[in-house]
């Protein structure tokens, strides 16, 4: 399945295309295969953006916990 951000990429990808054919300078299948080429490349670039961050992701492991131990040490104010 396609991801929603994918096709807006695509789509911000394209916009030229677009704004040309709301200026009636491109037919509408240029801008149509414009789009389709723009998906698969949208894709590729955000699986690529998602792979080198997903490095700096939280790890679901839990940190390490520290038992705390008793201190060994005369009572106050005698001296050992």
């Amino acid at each position: 399945m396609i991801r929603p951000s994918v096709l807006l990429f695509a789509l911000l990808m394209s916009a030229p295309a677009w704004y040309r054919l709301v200026l009636d300078e491109i037919d509408i299948f240029q801008v149509l295969i414009r789009f389709l080429v723009a998906v698969p490349i949208a894709a590729v670039l955000l699986a690529g953006l998602r792979f080198i961050l997903s490095g700096y992701r939280s790890s679901a492991e839990p940190a390490t916990s520290v038992k705390p131990e008793p201190f060994d040490s005369a009572e106050p104010g005698k001296s050992p």
